[in-house]
């Protein structure tokens, strides 16, 4: 079962699931710690610099439906990446907003 403090323990430092992906369906969490493919192609529309974990978030949404929360570790900004395009959220609130408008269609 998903909670909260799962979550967040996966992602302590010093965890050794730490540097990786959580896969979750549902309210389950399907795998941790896992390394996504970076996308074979891509076109940047964003304005920020990016990292592995966002092209891979890239690649992830250009082959499926999967909507990507990416927290950078370096400044704690929160990105979304849907259908191969990656989004800076400013706060909790709009990354809900984004992630519900997503999941209507």
């Amino acid at each position: 079962m998903l909670t909260k403090d799962l979550l967040v323990s996966l992602f302590f430092p010093h965890s050794p699931l730490h540097d990786g992906a959580v896969i979750i369906r549902g309210d389950k969490i399907m795998a941790a710690g896992c390394l996504l493919p970076l996308p074979a192609t891509h076109e940047m529309r964003v304005s920020y610099p990016t990292r592995t974990r966002h092209l891979a978030a890239i690649g992830l949404t250009q082959e499926t439906d999967a909507a990507v929360v990416i927290v950078s570790e370096e400044s704690g900004g929160i990105s979304l990446a849907t259908r191969g395009t990656l989004e800076r959220l400013i706060d909790r609130n709009k990354l809900e907003d984004r992630l519900l408008e997503y999941l209507k269609k």
